[in-house]
């Protein structure tokens, strides 16, 4: 809005509203206002408009990290300062605030504030509302007991089940002798820790006395539940069988980017594929010999209650298969539970066990050296197999040597007894020490190219009272190494455990468990 001359002498009469730039100077940007306005309103008018045009033109808010050092910059950082001033100036006061005095109250109103506040336990917290005593309460001479109380008691590491309830608040004489009435139900070796017992005590024959027993209940077997009564004077024992399926849990899958997370996605307990995982690094190596898309096999030990619980035991068998074909089967065997290899147990040529699972490459006799060029005796013969194939003790022997062994790389020495012995070269991977026992078709190492080798083979050596022999004019038969019953039974638990449907143990529980042979 514009104010003409008069109306700024007389205080009267206005120029007309909402007028707009027509007409701009090449400099000034000046423009033709309308006739009729007198001289100074519109010189007044004019001086107007060419400063507003100027304060438009200019960049108040230029990117500061272009032009440095030019007037626009330095325009540009007037109004940063000048807006962060600005900023500052509106800041809250930081000056402290006076408390309020603090309340002074009588010993009874300290007393009702903290029956209501919330305080840590070990200083008397209660919850909800408790007044102060006044001078209207008075203190009662007797107050009534609970007739029955029920409470729970752990059993802990190198605890025993009197002492256990003697803590509990039972008598010495009724904790003694339900300990004994127990004794002969629980298995050796007593209870496990963290097993939970439920006890009912009844009420005080007098003040200050123990209450007596009247009942304890807990879980003495995943198969059994005992309860003690109290029947007159004297305590009735009353075991209670608890059903258990006992069918293995095989658990099948494709092994995709890693074995662990494979397994887990299948659903197999944790601690089933550690020991999974423990058996196969034994026999395989875990970073070459598995590749995703292929199957792994896991049986283990497992047991599902009538009640709902479940118990995962040891692995009973692990298998990786590649195409349809068995790459691994280990089963486990014997009292010592170590585990054998199927095809080890199994593979033998002309009635030898075989030491590993290949083709025979090179006899026994002379021949010209690979590697070193001119004919010597080759003592020993050579089974042509993959790299990290495992190879087998062909019968029960003691270890005399695992280690280092100059050409023959990776070697193990093995004693049969009656002079016998065998010898085992280019080893990738040593699997017995010196001084174990090992059993026949039990894994002592794994095919390598260590030495003197232009690859990956088995160099296998027999001994006469120290003198190396033919090894296949020799027959370490399985008849003498593995008895012929034994590998039979070998077989149908191999056979048994692989006639698990995957997952039928979590099934219904009325599934009747296989009968497995006996390790």
């Amino acid at each position: 809005m514009f104010i003409s001359r008069e109306a700024l002498e007389t205080g009267v009469g206005t120029a007309p509203l909402g007028l707009r730039i027509a007409t701009s100077s090449a400099r000034l940007g000046r423009t033709e206002l309308p006739s009729g306005i007198p001289p100074f309103g519109q010189r007044l008018a004019q001086l107007r408009q060419h400063w507003e045009l100027r304060l438009a033109r200019l960049d108040w808010t230029p990117d500061l990290a272009e032009e440095i050092g030019s007037a626009r910059w330095f325009r540009g950082l007037g109004t940063l300062f000048g807006l962060s001033a600005l900023a500052l100036a509106f800041l809250p006061d930081f000056s402290s605030i006076a408390a309020p005095p603090a309340m002074h109250v009588d010993s009874t109103s300290q007393d009702e504030f903290r029956n209501q506040a919330i305080q840590p336990l070990a200083y008397g917290g209660e919850s909800g509302r408790k007044m102060g005593l006044t001078e209207r309460v008075s203190p009662v001479a007797n107050v009534p007991e609970r007739p029955i109380v029920q409470l729970t008691a752990t059993f802990t590491q190198g605890d025993s089940f009197d002492h256990l309830l003697e803590r509990a608040g039972v008598g010495a004489g009724d904790a003694t002798r339900v300990s004994n009435l127990v004794a002969g139900s629980i298995e050796q070796g007593g209870l496990t820790p963290g097993t939970q017992i439920d006890i009912t005590l009844g009420k005080r024959s007098g003040p200050g006395l123990p209450r007596p027993l009247e009942a304890v209940s807990f879980r003495a077997r995943f198969d059994l539940k005992l309860g003690v009564v109290r029947s007159g004077s004297d305590f009735v024992l009353r075991p209670q069988a608890i059903a258990v399926n006992a069918m293995p849990l095989r658990i099948r899958g494709t092994i995709g980017a890693g074995l662990y997370r494979s397994a887990r996605a299948a659903g197999a307990p944790i601690e089933a594929i550690q020991q999974y995982l423990q058996v196969l690094d034994q026999h395989l190596s875990l970073d070459t010999a598995i590749e995703p898309g292929d199957t792994f096999d896991i049986i283990v030990g497992f047991k599902r209650a009538a009640t709902g619980e479940t118990r995962v035991g040891e692995l009973l068998f692990a298998g990786v298969e590649r195409n349809g074909r068995p790459k691994a089967q280990l089963l486990r065997w014997g009292g010592d539970g170590q585990f054998f290899e199927a095809s080890g147990m199994g593979a033998q040529r002309s009635g030898l066990i075989m030491p590993v699972v290949g083709r025979i490459t090179s006899d026994f006799g002379a021949r010209r050296h690979p590697i070193l060029g001119y004919t010597r005796m080759h003592a020993g013969v050579d089974f042509g197999a993959p790299m990290g194939a495992p190879i087998y003790a062909v019968g029960d022997a003691t270890v005399t040597f695992a280690g280092w062994g100059g050409g023959h790389g990776n070697h193990v020495k093995l004693d049969h007894g009656g002079g016998w012995g065998t010898g085992y070269s280019h080893m990738s991977r040593i699997a017995v020490s010196p001084g174990s026992r090992v059993r026949a078709g039990q894994v002592i190492g794994y095919v390598g190219s260590t030495g003197l080798s232009t690859g990956p083979h088995l160099h296998y050596e027999l001994y006469r009272n120290g003198a190396k022999v033919n090894p296949m004019s020799v027959r370490f038969t399985v008849s003498n190494q593995v008895d012929a019953k034994e590998l039979a039974a070998f077989k149908a638990r191999m056979a048994a455990l692989k006639a698990v449907v995957p997952g039928a143990a979590l099934g219904p529980a009325a599934t009747p468990a296989p009968a497995l042979p006996q390790l």
